[in-house]
């Protein structure tokens, strides 16, 4: 290697730490345009600055400032000085976008996530969730005891699940069952989308009485209140009866080893010969595949929510011989892997009773 290739080595390495460190500050630059509607405000034909600041009560030139940092991060188009339309992308910022990701956006920008990850380093240190640390209780109580942040996650994991809800219903053979229960299922949307496409069905959403405030309007907009109940409950505990078929979908990752055993189990028990268990989730490689650096934080979103699942919840992503391991301990056996092709990085894993 010539001084030259050295070089630009050491400078795209540089380049490289600078854009993760300045990672932060570009979620909270979303942030502030979802606070300050900048989607619904720009629109899709080119407009004024100016005139985005007057609509958003904020001051022009600063308005400017946040457009122009939005423009940069391929959010907006600038088409000539202080004039801008919305890209793609941008738009998904829209809270009224059929495919809008603003709830998601709020969410895992809000403070109360992103206050745990200051304590990253002590969490790897210890193995404590430094969710709990900081607010004196877990998550899922914390969002039970503030309604309004409840139902910024609850949407937000809505918005989350849009792709596999398009995915799924066509990459899996829900043909040879009759009933599916979607276990931690919110507000419906993943089986509304697989009962939609596969008319013989009938459903159970599962899941706390919080996670399922916005459920019935699912079941309402969709017209399954006569094949979809609702069922409130701790999958702790148990799960509804009845079904030949137990989905789970991000919600294994959320906890630890045995407590994601300890959910499996209460599967099994409820599992009618012939029956299965669905779970949806990404698939860790036994070993960091090798990425382009320049797409260095598109190959680890993965890997930070392995992160985020530590430091907020003390789950983890997994790979296929843990969850092998955890299918093997609930008295299941892990027959398949399906990467989920149009809803990467998720995987399709169905198990069934030993």
């Amino acid at each position: 290697m010539t001084n030259l290739d050295t070089r630009a080595a050491h400078s795209a390495d540089r380049d490289l730490i600078g854009r993760l460190t300045f990672g932060t500050m570009a979620a909270q630059t979303l942030r502030a345009a979802v606070q300050l509607q900048v989607a619904e405000l720009v629109g899709d034909t080119p407009r004024r600055a100016s005139d985005v600041a007057a609509d958003a009560g904020a001051h022009p030139q600063h308005m400017t400032r946040l457009l122009r940092a939005l423009a940069a991060l391929g959010l907006l188009r600038e088409h000539a000085p202080d004039s801008f339309s919305l890209t793609g992308a941008g738009a998904l910022l829209g809270a009224a976008h059929p495919d809008s990701l603003a709830s998601f956006v709020r969410a895992f920008t809000d403070p109360t996530v992103v206050r745990a990850w200051e304590h990253l380093d002590h969490s790897v240190r210890t193995g404590e969730i430094a969710f709990d640390t900081v607010f004196g209780t877990d998550f899922f109580t914390h969002l039970a005891q503030h309604p309004e942040l409840s139902t910024q996650f609850n949407a937000a994991m809505s918005q989350a699940v849009s792709e596999t809800t398009a995915a799924l219903p066509h990459a899996y053979d829900f043909g040879r069952f009759t009933a599916v229960t979607d276990v931690g299922g919110g507000d419906g949307t993943l089986l509304a989308g697989i009962l939609d496409a596969h008319p013989h069905l009938t459903g159970v959403v599962f899941d706390t009485t919080h996670g399922l405030d916005e459920a019935p309007k699912t079941l309402e907009r969709h017209g399954l209140n006569d094949r979809c109940s609702l069922v409130a409950g701790d999958f702790f505990s148990s799960v509804p009866a009845g079904s030949d078929l137990y989905l789970m979908k991000s919600i294994l990752h959320d906890w630890t080893d045995d407590q994601a055993v300890t959910i499996l189990s209460h599967c099994r028990e409820v599992l009618p010969p012939g029956g299965a268990v669905l779970i949806v989730e990404p698939v860790l490689p036994e070993a960091v595949a090798g990425h382009p650096e320049s797409h260095a934080l598109d190959s680890a979103i993965t890997y930070l929510s392995d992160l985020n699942m530590l430091v907020n919840l003390g789950g983890k992503e997994r790979t296929r011989n843990d969850f092998q391991d955890l299918c093997r301990r609930a008295g299941l056996t892990l027959t398949t892997v399906t990467p989920l092709a149009d809803a990467e990085p998720f995987s399709i894993l169905e198990a069934t009773a030993q």
